[in-house]
């Protein structure tokens, strides 16, 4: 058999009618590519995640209880130079590199482009989010006398645009031999009956796996080797999104050594009982966050001994691994999420469908999840004026307008 029948072959077994009958519609030419992409899948698994589609949710029926992180002035100075010593220490003899997630469009912005090359009013002169993170490492390369190695993490959607923006921009002055992109996976979406949806591109509608797809996406496009021919120990990895995102933090770093874990990661106080956020805590035991639809009303407003909210310690993508913890993490399934949302497609008679309703289900796994494959991880708590500015919305919270006024209002007092 060639590829269209051994394709034809598989949709049958799996009951895809509804892909042979718009196939059926194509140039032979056309039937070739979506079969190659068909020969690819894994329907075994998008069966099994339909068939857990009506259960509970991951976090259902988990014992839930909180976690506490260091606070830095709760340290006394000695202390604090110590652990910050261990971290520089990793960061000057080079065993020390970032990834950047970022992989998503500026869909919510109102921006058709990478949100990477989103460009934000700050002050003293406006910059794109990717050059934030770069002038972010060559402060850091400067003051520690080292060439940080940056991975970015793009996607099929944007992966050629991005690396464009970057040769436009000549890296922003980067070196080009320490930058490495690499995309993230895909997952096909599938219909409330289990079908697969056929695109415009006519190829079987497929949308990124999440975050948590970052540490296979590792392994498969040669970051992993890379870092262990650098002698790499420790990797950050965080979103493009934050303009406060500090990603050579020695704190941070030293804690990870001193605590001897693979996995650490920063926190900022939620700003109430009542804010949209996951929070890292312990369920069953391990490691963990939960969306805050999760905590009951008198568990989100309880506080300890300072007066904090017990369960207050955000996640704000600010993780830090271990290389062997990826290495392990990549051979790992992490939980899917699903989420149901609204895309167009191709009926039985090719013609192009765009829903008003959400019609597909997506689904993604989580980088916080990988937090339950090892025994326990070190959480520092950060600021939020200090640590945490996303642009994530157009206008209101977590706007370009929000972002600039903590990003320049800590520009003003800090002069690192």
């Amino acid at each position: 058999m060639n590829n269209v029948e051994k394709a034809m072959e598989k949709l049958k077994k799996y009951n895809q009618d509804s892909v042979l009958k718009v196939m059926a519609k194509f140039t032979e030419e056309e039937k070739e590519k979506i079969s190659n992409q068909i020969l690819e899948m894994n329907f075994e698994n998008l069966k099994n995640l339909f068939d857990t589609l009506s259960k509970e949710e991951i976090n259902a029926g988990k014992k839930i209880e909180p976690i506490s992180a260091l606070k830095k002035n709760k340290l006394e100075p000695e202390k604090l130079e110590e652990i910050n010593k261990k971290g520089e220490n990793i960061v000057t003899s080079g065993k020390f590199a970032v990834a950047t997630m970022s992989g998503g469009q500026g869909t919510r912005l109102g921006y058709s482009k990478p949100k990477g090359t989103f460009k934000i009013e700050v002050s003293p002169k406006p910059k794109y989010l990717f050059e934030i993170v770069c002038d972010t490492l060559k402060r850091a390369n400067e003051k520690y006398g080292v060439i940080i190695p940056w991975y970015i993490m793009t996607s099929e959607e944007n992966n050629d645009e991005i690396i464009k923006f970057f040769k436009e921009n000549n890296y922003f002055d980067y070196p080009k031999k320490d930058v490495m992109f690499f995309k993230q996976g895909q997952m096909p979406l599938i219909d409330e009956n289990g079908k697969l949806l056929i695109g415009e591109n006519k190829l079987i509608k497929e949308a990124s796996d999440g975050n948590g797809g970052i540490f296979k996406s590792m392994e498969i496009n040669g970051c992993l080797e890379d870092m262990e021919k650098r002698g790499i120990k420790w990797v950050f990895i965080g979103s493009i999104d934050n303009v406060l995102l500090k990603m050579v933090d020695t704190t941070l770093i030293g804690l990870a050594e001193e605590r001897k874990v693979d996995i650490a990661t920063k926190s900022v106080l939620k700003n109430g009982p009542k804010e949209r956020v996951g929070v890292i805590c312990k369920k069953d035991g391990k490691v963990g966050v939960i969306e805050y639809s999760e905590i009951r009303p008198k568990m989100a407003e309880a506080v300890d001994e300072d007066g904090d909210l017990i369960y207050g310690e955000s996640h704000i993508m600010c993780n830090l691994f271990s290389v062997n913890i990826l290495k392990k993490l990549a051979k790992v399934v992490l939980p899917y999420h699903k989420a149901f949302k609204k895309n167009n497609y191709l009926d039985e008679n090719a013609n192009l469908i765009k829903p008003e309703e959400p019609n597909s289900y997506k689904f993604e796994t989580f980088i916080f999840d990988s937090f339950n494959y090892v025994d326990d991880i070190a959480i520092l708590r950060g600021k939020r004026e200090e640590d945490f500015a996303p642009v994530k919305n157009k206008e209101g919270a977590d706007s370009p307008e929000t972002a600039i006024k903590l990003y320049n209002d800590y520009w003003k007092n800090n002069k690192e």
